[in-house]
């Protein structure tokens, strides 16, 4: 009985987890992705440039209106840069952010309609 058990434990653990690798989002501009709440963001550094790409289940966000700021840990120093809203769904850092590798960004961003969330990045 107890097999039976296990056996079915394992089962529906391959079946769940194959659910949740399916709304897992996938870099589509070269950056890191992270998750919060519903939403996607992909963290990209190139060009000297720092862009957050919005995209709610795989469609791209308008961010429209939305601010925040990227706070920037590297050991004990911290650095918080302005968010501004980009063209379509994108969120951009003017003058770019320095993200070495081990540094951690936390990004806290306002939407236009209020709504805040808070999502964190690690920098490899």
């Amino acid at each position: 009985m107890k097999k039976i058990f296990v056996a079915a434990a394992l089962a529906a653990s391959i079946v769940f987890s194959s659910n949740v690798l399916a709304h897992g989002a996938k870099p589509k501009h070269g950056g890191i992705v992270q998750s919060a709440g519903d939403l996607a963001f992909e963290l990209v550094t190139k060009d000297g440039g720092t862009t957050i790409y919005v995209d709610d289940h795989g469609k791209d966000l308008s961010t429209a209106g939305a601010t925040g700021t990227l706070t920037v840990l590297k050991g004990a120093k911290k650095t918080e840069l302005p968010l501004e809203a980009g063209g379509n769904n994108t969120l951009v850092v003017k003058g770019g952010a320095k993200l070495a590798p081990g540094s951690k960004a936390v990004a806290a961003i306002t939407f236009a309609d209020k709504k805040a969330v808070s999502v964190r990045f690690s920098i490899k």
